[in-house]
């Protein structure tokens, strides 16, 4: 069962790293269209639209993978006091009766809504028109990796409600660890009180 999670995991980091790189093709777009509109005084008008379809790419298809790494919001001020049953259960709870309404629905509407999107080859409206129903397939796409890391994390809360701890995550980027920054370049707390105390002797000046 660990083996099956981890896979899931692994398959949604892969994706969200995949449309990351969205980030980069939307930067070298805004900047090359700022140097042909102010440069060469030759704006595209399907610019806007590209890039408008790049945010929405980078938005939609990174709620697995955030999902996967359990950093969505949450109200930690109490949730992080709970033991892990407790947490389980409420996440369990809330999967159950919000999370998973409301992203088959978002699937199932996606859905509808590029196929109608492709029976009539939807277009933007303005001189040089860009194709609309590639973008909308996103959203069921998006859909479907979030609904599957969902069902992921209910089988997670189910164990943990049964083992009293939560199953291991893959590992990924994560946010600084300031005592174990200290550690690698041996800094102690009293040598920062003592540059502290030198800088406010001088005035603030280095």
């Amino acid at each position: 069962m660990q083996k099956f999670l981890l896979a899931v995991d692994g398959l949604s980091t892969w994706v969200g790293k995949v449309c990351a790189w969205s980030v980069v093709v939307l930067t070298l777009l805004i900047s090359w269209e700022v140097f042909s509109r102010y440069a060469l005084n030759k704006p595209h008008g399907w610019v806007l639209d590209a890039q408008i379809m790049l945010y929405g790419v980078l938005f939609m298809m990174a709620g697995a993978y955030t999902l996967a790494k359990n950093g969505h919001v949450r109200g930690d001020v109490l949730y992080g006091f709970f033991r892990p049953r407790t947490q389980a259960a409420i996440d369990l709870v809330l999967y159950v009766v919000f999370f998973l309404p409301g992203i088959i629905a978002m699937t199932w509407a996606g859905w509808t809504f590029a196929n109608e999107s492709l029976a009539i080859r939807e277009q933007t409206f303005n001189a040089d028109p860009l194709p609309i129903y590639p973008f909308k397939f996103v959203v069921p796409v998006a859909g479907a990796a979030l609904l599957l890391q969902g069902l992921v994390e209910i089988v997670r809360c189910v164990l943990c409600l049964r083992e009293g701890q939560w199953p291991r995550r893959e590992e990924d980027v994560e946010e600084v660890d300031v005592e174990k920054l200290k550690e690698m370049v041996h800094v102690k707390d009293k040598d920062i009180e003592d540059l502290d105390q030198l800088i406010t002797r001088k005035g603030g000046q280095p």
